[in-house]
């Protein structure tokens, strides 16, 4: 952060589509709407709600058309749909059509490694480098705002440790593309603070001033909110979180949540840095969630000061 400077990052929700992904029990439709109005109140300005996938392979997102249509029409909010092929790009393109809102972002997806990248869309790194350019250039093409995830970027369950060259070498050929963003995800929880600074200082030194970092951690080992901290010391402006740390991915083998939406706002508040939500709104929110599911969600600052 730049000494003297006011420091301020973006919350970006996505507790609506990644939060809900791995529910075991299907969540209602209205009671996903109701989940990101009570979280567009909190602040929330800028919300992933929905994936486009085959539902038998991921049934909570099978109603996310549904979810689209529902959504609050509101000019200062940014709603993305999470895409993992051209396919996924095309649902998203029909959410605007008739003079509809539908979604303001296409979330393009390429994983950082070949065996997770198989299990997650049946994808390589190679075959996932070439449908991302195409899913970036089409999106863009027709008026959708795009930007990319590097999923496993911190670490795959399946081969352990991923190279840094690699992240970043996919990172330099998505940036050619000139994305509105490129995030790296720690999919499976598995990145330390140190891993993070060096990963987003590598990616900082690629990026044009005009492609922004984002980040987004799994809480996984305990070391998410530690994470984030150490993303936002090294320039990262947008941080992903979920509402009282749900989530978790079909595909990887025993990841947990994401951090908490709560958790982070807590730690911002507390370190004087600016991000525009309010604290006893997501923890109420957090409440009312916790009946919807008949369970306590993970967030230790909601438990603590609930």
């Amino acid at each position: 952060m730049t000494q003297g400077a006011s420091p301020s990052v973006q919350i970006l929700e996505v507790g609506p589509r990644d939060g809900l992904q791995n529910e075991p029990d299907q969540i209602e439709t209205a009671d996903k709407l109701q989940l990101i109005t009570r979280m567009i109140d909190a602040g929330v300005r800028r919300m992933e709600v929905a994936s486009f996938v085959h539902p038998k392979r991921v049934p909570q997102m099978a109603d996310a058309e549904a979810v689209i249509a529902g959504l609050p029409d509101r000019a200062d909010m940014s709603y993305i749909g999470l895409c993992l092929n051209k396919r996924g790009v095309l649902r998203g393109l029909a959410t605007r059509e008739g003079n509809k809102r539908g979604i303001d972002e296409a979330g393009c997806v390429i994983v950082a490694s070949d065996t997770f990248g198989q299990k997650n869309q049946g994808q390589t790194i190679e075959e996932g480098i070439r449908e991302n350019r195409e899913m970036i250039r089409f999106a863009k093409a027709e008026g959708l705002k795009a930007q990319v995830t590097i999923s496993a970027a911190f670490g795959c369950p399946f081969e352990g440790a991923v190279p840094a060259e690699t992240v970043i070498r996919i990172a330099s050929e998505m940036a050619e593309e000139d994305p509105l963003e490129i995030a790296l995800a720690d999919t499976i929880g598995v990145g330390v603070p140190a891993q993070v600074e060096d990963l987003f200082g590598r990616l900082k030194q690629i990026l044009p001033d005009h492609i922004s970092m984002r980040a987004h951690f799994h809480d996984t080992r305990n070391t998410g909110i530690a994470n984030a901290w150490a993303a936002v010391r090294s320039g990262v402006k947008t941080l992903d979180a979920s509402l009282g740390g749900l989530g978790g991915c079909p595909f990887a083998p025993n990841a947990t949540g994401n951090i908490a939406t709560e958790d982070l706002i807590n730690l911002l508040d507390r370190s004087g840095v600016e991000h525009g939500l309010n604290l006893r709104t997501a923890i109420k929110t957090n409440q009312w969630f916790a009946q919807i599911l008949d369970r306590g969600l993970p967030s230790l600052v909601a438990r603590a000061e609930a």
